[in-house]
């Protein structure tokens, strides 16, 4: 059993494993901590998202929906590799499951059959126990794991239980806790032996510092440029809650995009004069927009 991690220290951690990470939204302090404890925790669950597409699957994890509200995870790892962390706390993404499950995990031996699920009687609560990672796949059995989706699926795992002296056997599917899932589609004991692998070796150092887009300048997006760095922003205010978009962020700077950075200036909390949806290089640089 351990302590949950600081955001710092799971961000540091991370890194250190050379994840690619994006701190998304408010994640530091977006949890369902009211809902119960987390922790003590006891291992790694891995799960995909039953969705495609980056964008809308991040949203969809930090936001969660009618039947079960977000968090749904404490990260989501995208078929590039990249790892956008959702929670630092209690996540709704394990659910229930069978107790002798959560046994083996913490003695670290070989996972019996799980024959519980949420509603069971015995359950064991999944929310508590585990860091929860989602992983962008359609769940079918056809949509491809990426090898620099496995690979981060591995150093983000390894990298916690690192950090914690645990071994690959802390890190279990979902499909491993619940009889009701199937998830993820690939071999988790395949994946188990890519952990104890990368364990036996140096953490391969932080990977580099992320870099942002300098601020371009007020009369740049007047002149309504058509530029891949509008995109970035786009996405970053979408990130933030600050979407005007009727069907996501382009290239070409348009009114939505004006009305999104409108938004962004008031989550700032400037004043009304300085709300007019032009960037500035004070309201551009608290954004940080990732360099393309």
């Amino acid at each position: 059993m351990a302590t949950p991690f600081s955001p710092d220290r799971l961000v540091s951690i991370l890194r250190a494993e050379g994840v690619k990470v994006v701190e998304y939204g408010s994640w530091r302090t977006h949890n369902r901590n009211h809902k119960g404890s987390f922790g003590p925790v006891n291992g790694v669950m891995i799960h995909h998202t039953v969705s495609s597409g980056t964008d809308s699957s991040v949203r969809l994890c930090y936001d969660g929906y009618a039947e079960l509200p977000g968090p749904l995870c404490h990260g989501v790892i995208a078929k590039d590799g990249t790892v956008y962390l959702i929670s630092s706390g209690r996540a709704n993404h394990a659910g229930g499951g069978d107790a002798n499950v959560l046994a083996a995990v913490v003695d670290e031996r070989a996972l019996p059959s799980t024959h519980k699920h949420e509603g069971s009687s015995g359950a064991a609560d999944g929310n508590s126990r585990f860091y929860g990672f989602e992983c962008v796949n359609l769940g079918n059995g056809s949509d491809p794991w990426p090898a620099a989706q496995l690979d981060a699926i591995e150093r983000t795992s390894a990298a916690i239980c690192r950090a914690y002296g645990w071994s690959a056997a802390s890190v279990i599917g979902h499909k491993e806790w619940s009889d009701w899932k199937s998830d993820p589609t690939f071999s988790m004991a395949d994946m188990r032996a890519r952990i104890a692998r990368r364990l036996g070796a140096k953490p391969t150092g932080p990977a580099p510092a992320p870099q942002y887009e300098p601020f371009p300048g007020e009369q740049w997006f007047r002149n309504a440029p058509n530029s891949p760095v509008v995109t970035a922003m786009g996405r970053r205010l979408v990130a933030e809650g600050c979407s005007a978009y009727s069907e996501g962020p382009g290239p070409r700077w348009t009114d939505a995009d004006r009305d999104s950075f409108r938004l962004w200036q008031h989550k700032l909390g400037d004043a009304p004069a300085y709300c007019d949806g032009w960037p500035g290089p004070r309201q551009w640089d608290a954004l940080k927009v990732p360099k393309v």
